[in-house]
This record gives structure tokens, C-alpha cells and sequence, in this order.
């Protein structure tokens, strides 16, 4: 079978939140990095299990439907009968957002059991989360169970959103990963003692035991590193804007890390991997929220990479 070939038979397990990224004007989509990264690896031709928790609300309902109408299995997908379904309110200025991230919501209370019959015997090759699911008890216990039980490789997404992480749950995070993706602010904050982030980068691999360290730089690009400095680097890819009042950079970085989960599934190289991964953050940032509509945008990418 050709590398670049679908392999609907690969499994990746994406672990999180899903909830709703709601824009200053009144522009809703579905959001959470999890949520976005399944969206993506499944548009690219994989199979991915996303365990996450939704409230028995219209949200829920809409998240449920979104999902079969994409082809993605729901059943990792719970109903939280008391809690709302997760939302963001996504302020965007000079094209950069932030995020207030609302508290108890359905997706702080992944139950265990659930998520671990929705796991069982699945054959699954690496488990993606990031470090905003653990800022609830309940569900960092369900992540962990996963973890303990599957010893898959781990893919995290870094994702610090004040003030919902510690250097402690971050800490417990990078320390059970193989592979760590983040920006180059987030790493800033976690290696605030280093000349570099080429530095900080190779420092933060020593720390935790990491295969490799994913740096994401914004308009400087982004490269690879291990324990020994960097391996590949790519610069940004220029971003078509078909409307730039609306444009924005939410769920870039889910593009950009759900590329990456398939370069290390199907064997790419690190410069490949680095390269297509620019492209599609760099394509995610010319439209309104995280995930597009329609198959179009996937399959642009795949005919490439054939």
C-alpha cells in the first residue's frame, strides 16, 4: 500500500473536551481541540475513537448529529445528564483569539467506566490529549485509566489556558507523553530559564523523556526537536483569506496536530510532516472556527499527498 494512501484501519484515541466555540458575533461552532483534531483525522482517512461528554441539551444533540453526519463514531461520545454542553466565548483581535472557557461543563465529568468499555478491544496505535482535560478531577482520573490500561504512545497538545492548568497537571502530563505539541509562548512559560526556544525545546524533551517536542512559532513557522536540539523546521504557509473581517487562527493548532498524529502513524518524515502541517493550520486560519464544512478541504490535502 502506498505511505500516503488512506488507512481507515488506524485508530488514533482522542481524549477531551467538545463544546462550542461562540464568537463576539453571535457565530457559533463546534470547538475543543479533541473535538477539531478527530474532525480532522477522520477528514483525512482515519478512524479515530473520540471519548469525550456532552450535556442532554440542543448543544449535545447538534454535537451527536455533526459527528454521524461526518462519518465519526460516537461511541466514545457521553451524555452528561446535569451538565451543559461545553462553550467558549472566542474573542478575536488582530486575528489572534482568547478564550473564556466556562466552568463545569459536560466534559469535566468523563466517567471512567464509560470511556473504558468505549476503548476496549479496539486495537487503537496512540492516544491524543491535552492538558485543558485535566483541569477536572473526574476527568483527569478517566485520562489516567485510559492511559494505565491502553499504554498507548501519547500525542499531547499543550494547551495552557489560564487559569484552568498548574505546572504540576502539566508537569503530570508531559511526563506520560512521547511526543509534546505546543507554541512558542506555551513553551516560554514551562522553560522560562532558557536563551532559546531551540533551547527550551531540547530542555523540555530532557525533562520529561520526550521522543520529540513540536514547536509551533505563528508567522516564523515551526520545527521538530529532540533531546539533542532541532531536528526540522518549516516556515509558515501564507494563508488565503477569502474573507479577512472574519478570519482567524482558532483550531490552527488542532490542524496542525492532527497532521502531525498522521506523519507519526504513517511513517513521514519530520521536515514532511512539519511542511503539511503548516499548510493545513495555515488553510484553518482562512476560515470562521476550527472545523470546515463539507469534504472539500480534506480531500484538496490528500490529493497532494498522494
Amino acid at each position: 500500500m502506498p505511505a500516503d494512501s488512506p488507512i481507515p484501519s488506524l485508530r488514533p484515541i482522542v481524549f477531551g473536551e467538545v463544546l462550542y466555540d461562540r464568537f463576539e458575533d453571535g457565530t457559533e461552532v463546534l470547538g475543543g481541540a479533541p473535538f477539531n483534531v478527530a474532525w480532522h483525522l477522520k477528514g483525512f482517512g482515519l478512524e479515530p475513537l473520540l471519548i469525550g461528554r456532552v450535556g442532554d441539551d440542543p448543544g449535545g444533540r447538534k454535537v451527536h448529529a455533526a459527528m454521524i453526519g461526518a462519518g465519526l463514531a460516537t461511541d466514545g461520545l457521553q451524555i452528561d445528564p446535569e451538565r451543559p454542553t461545553g462553550e467558549v466565548v472566542v474573542s478575536v483581535a488582530d486575528r489572534q483569539p482568547t478564550f473564556a472557557i466556562a466552568p463545569d461543563q459536560a466534559w469535566d465529568a468523563v466517567d471512567e467506566g464509560a470511556a473504558r468499555a468505549a476503548v476496549s478491544g479496539i486495537g487503537a496505535r496512540l492516544l491524543y490529549h491535552g492538558t485543558l482535560a485535566m483541569r477536572s478531577p473526574v476527568t483527569a482520573a478517566a485520562l489516567r485509566a485510559l492511559r494505565d490500561d491502553l499504554d498507548l504512545p501519547v500525542f499531547l497538545d499543550v494547551n495552557l489556558r489560564p487559569p484552568w492548568w498548574t505546572p504540576a497537571t502539566a508537569a503530570e502530563a508531559l511526563d506520560g507523553a512521547r511526543w509534546a505539541k505546543l507554541n512558542d509562548e506555551e513553551l516560554a512559560t514551562l522553560v522560562p530559564a532558557a536563551a532559546d526556544p531551540a533551547s527550551a525545546a531540547r530542555d523540555l524533551a530532557a525533562q520529561h523523556d520526550l521522543e520529540a517536542v513540536i514547536v509551533t512559532r505563528g508567522a516564523e513557522g515551526a520545527f521538530w526537536a529532540d533531546r539533542v536540539g532541532v531536528i526540522a523546521s518549516v516556515d509558515a504557509a501564507p494563508v488565503a483569506v477569502a474573507e479577512p473581517d472574519r478570519a482567524d487562527t482558532v483550531g490552527a493548532g488542532d490542524a496542525f496536530a492532527a497532521v502531525c498524529i498522521i506523519g507519526l502513524l504513517r511513517g513521514w518524515s519530520e521536515g514532511r510532516t512539519l511542511s503539511r502541517s503548516a499548510e493545513a493550520a495555515a488553510a484553518i486560519c482562512g476560515i470562521r472556527g476550527a472545523v470546515p464544512g463539507g469534504a472539500e478541504f480534506h480531500r484538496r490535502f490528500l490529493k497532494n499527498w498522494r
